[in-house]
């Protein structure tokens, strides 16, 4: 077969129209060989014949998209040392655009026999029981696509699965049902659109394997964070035929933008599929190993772990910063995404053993100009020694607030001693964030993710309920901070029924409410259940699946009345803090936090355990950024009432504020599945309840109430329709 020099960069396969380069990276190999793969599967060997700074390469005419190949490296078997090359395993290409097929579990994919995991090299031929990598074609029509480039503060993120959301939709086709042409699908379009939410956040699409244990278990990796290929979109949710996953993909992309929804991508850089020193031989451990992953330095036959999933990937070598850089670029020039979040982020920081807001990791982001422009979101925690960093990270990141979620499951079920917290976490966290120069968007509040109890869960189940994941209920967190509100489980009794759907719009109401970016995982919309599984990763089956034909539709209509509320509302979604102090010598304070007799809180109100309940008064002339064309930006205001206490509470509208006077409106009781703004979306022709100042308000136990402030000047009602 004819085979040119070709090129080392760029890495990977790279169709140009003639024919194809393949390059490969590796400082231990003594020969590579590209294997390329027929319909049959027969398997054709060709050693790349160049070598430029550690990268093989070569160019072969006439091979184009749709040609399937994996590679063979020849090298030191050395575990020891860290050497783990054996010519016999079929090895994945790291920069490989598009991959096909699954892991069989065989003893071939191994790099040791059965039972004799230190004893020879395992010289069984892996290539049938491997998935194969695939040329792609580049060239895509993407018209006149932009980003949407929303601004943080006016983002509202909901986490998605991309199979679990559409699997169950009898609106979508069957034959699209779970793919990436079924989340771009009408259907799905129209719920997003419904709901008002401004970007998707997929949980991951890098290609993944699915676990040989789960596999014994005859389950299935769900979440999908066990990546494999940094490059590929997961072929698992393609509806096209083989390579098309990434025109798919695209095109998936091109009609979210064009509906102005932007799309993120939840990215696993922290550890492989390939395990520890035990897990199978795929792909990073059979190219360089030691290269690759972080190695412990007393026996280089085990991997250090940060993450608890058996490696982490060695975020000192240059190489491997490069293929993560290398991925997160082609993911937003070429498949045109609009950000990331990272999971176990604090691993990615770790250069010796502490977690270090200087690494190389966040110095390559920060000096990089097409990544720092886009939005970076960080799970700010790994599992190692003082892996926790919520509000470590540094200015250019946003970061899910595991505090915020913390506090505020707290507040709501009535936990003493959170109220000074809860007051933090629903300001924007500033004493997380501030100090470093960042706003309130940095923080990404969320109440319920992928990861735990569902929304619907929270409320019904004290206890997690794993069983179905087959570890004898051993699995997932433990401690949830979730109160099943009277009854495990699904429940007949009206009261539990009623309490559980109160809370629900309390958690609702707060999250979307607060400050910073609100991140509302998807299913809580309908009322998804997961049965109490707190840790359904396993779980590809009607647990974690939407089903479509059981939707909570008045718990829809509020969240999305909440949502579109919150985009109507610029005094929810402010770009700067709060400063307590008056604006442009307006008398009244921007936030002012006020007991139920309509007193201010003092030092000691704050500190007393007991109390579960207060008043924020948030001035919408108050508002110190001005708009995105620099005009000023006035909102209603707004006086918020939280009673976390069993019983009812008045709380008295104080008439001696004179930035409190006129008349309020109620447009939010989370008592009832209502909001009664005066838009279209939001509760129709309803009477809303009037107050004057010096009057009381009853909050119904385990309630949130929202007024609005009435006001008649006809100069500052113009001002505030143009804001």
């Amino acid at each position: 077969m004819t085979i040119h020099p070709g090129a080392p960069y760029p890495l990977g396969a790279t169709y140009d129209g003639a024919g194809t380069n393949f390059s490969l990276f590796t400082e231990v190999a003594e020969k590579v060989e590209l294997c390329l793969f027929d319909e049959a599967g027969r398997e054709t060997r060709v050693e790349l014949p160049e070598v430029t700074a550690f990268c093989r390469h070569g160019h072969l005419p006439h091979v184009g998209p749709g040609q399937l190949y994996g590679y063979r490296v020849h090298g030191p078997w050395n575990p020891a040392a860290g050497h783990r090359c054996n010519p016999a395993k079929l090895l994945i290409d790291p920069y490989a655009k598009a991959i096909e097929g699954e892991v069989t579990w065989n003893e071939a994919v191994f790099p040791y026999h059965f039972g004799q995991p230190d004893g020879p090299r395992n010289e069984l031929d892996s290539a049938a029981f491997m998935p194969k990598c695939v040329v792609v074609d580049p060239y895509f029509d993407w018209g006149s696509d932009r980003h949407p480039a929303i601004p943080a503060h006016q983002s509202v993120i909901y986490e998605v699965h991309v199979k679990g959301f559409t699997q169950r939709n009898p609106d979508i086709p069957e034959e699209l049902r779970g793919t990436y042409a079924a989340l771009a699908h009408p259907a799905a379009i129209r719920h997003l659109k419904k709901l008002g939410i401004t970007a998707v956040e997929l949980m991951p699409v890098h290609h993944f394997i699915h676990d040989g244990t789960l596999a014994a278990r005859g389950l299935r990796n769900y979440w999908g964070y066990n990546s494999i290929g940094y490059l590929a979109p997961h072929d698992g949710y393609a509806a096209a035929g083989i390579g098309q996953q990434v025109q798919e993909f695209k095109q998936m992309v091109k009609t979210l933008h064009a509906e102005g929804i932007e799309v993120l991508l939840d990215v696993v850089y922290n550890h492989t599929a390939e395990g520890n020193h035990l897990g199978p031989l795929l792909s990073l451990k059979g190219i360089d190993n030691a290269a690759y992953y972080r190695l412990m330095p007393e026996d280089r036959r085990y991997y250090m772990d940060t993450t608890g999933t058996g490696n982490s990937l060695n975020m000192r070598h240059p190489s491997v910063l490069q293929l993560i850089m290398d991925s997160l670029r082609y993911w937003v020039q070429e498949m045109h995404v609009d950000g990331f979040r990272f999971d176990l982020a604090a691993a990615l920081a770790r250069e010796l053993h502490d977690v270090d807001r200087l690494s190389s990791f966040f110095d390559i982001i920060q000096q990089d100009p097409v990544i720092r422009q886009v939005k970076l979101i960080a799970e700010p925690w790994d599992v190692g020694e003082g892996g926790y960093q919520v509000g470590n990270f540094p200015p250019l990141w946003h970061e899910w607030n595991g505090k915020y979620r913390d506090e505020v499951r707290d507040f709501c079920r009535s936990t003493e001693g959170t109220l000074d917290e809860f007051a933090y976490r629903f300001t924007g966290s500033s004493d997380l964030y501030e100090s470093d120069g960042r706003s309130p968007s940095a923080s990404v509040n969320f109440v319920t993710a992928h990861d735990g109890f569902t929304l619907e869960d929270l409320v019904s189940y004290n206890e997690k309920h794993n069983e179905a994941n087959g570890e004898n209920n051993r699995d997932g967190e433990g401690y949830n901070r979730s109160w099943n509100c009277g009854a495990e489980g699904p429940a007949d009794d009206p009261a539990v029924r009623a309490l559980r759907d109160r809370q629900k719009r309390n958690f609702l109401t707060t999250l979307l409410l607060a400050q910073g970016i609100p991140m509302l995982l998807g299913g809580d919309e309908i009322g998804r259940t997961q049965r109490g599984n707190n840790n359904a990763y396993c779980q590809d089956n009607e647990i974690s699946w939407f089903d479509w034909q059981a939707i909570d539709r008045p718990l829809l209509r509020f969240v999305a009345d909440l949502i579109h509320f919150r985009h109507r509302h610029p005094v929810f979604r402010r770009r700067r803090w709060f400063q307590g102090v008056p604006v442009r010598g307006n008398e009244g304070r921007d936030i002012a936090w006020i007991r139920p007799d309509g007193q201010p809180m003092s030092d000691r109100d704050w500190l007393d355990a007991s109390v579960r309940s207060l008043a924020v008064f948030l001035n919408g002339q108050g508002i110190p950024s001005p708009g995105e064309r620099g005009e000023r930006v006035v909102d209603d205001s707004f006086y918020l009432l939280f009673n976390a206490h069993w019983d009812p509470l008045s709380f008295r509208l104080a008439p001696d504020r004179p930035d409190w006077g006129g008349r309020w409106v109620q447009v939010i009781d989370t008592s009832t599945p209502h909001v009664r703004d005066e838009g279209p979306e939001e509760g129709g022709a309803e009477e809303r309840r009037a107050y004057d100042c010096g009057e009381e308000v009853r909050v119904e136990g385990r309630s949130v109430v929202v007024l609005k402030k009435v006001d008649g000047d006809p100069a500052l009602r113009a001002l505030r329709g143009g804001a």
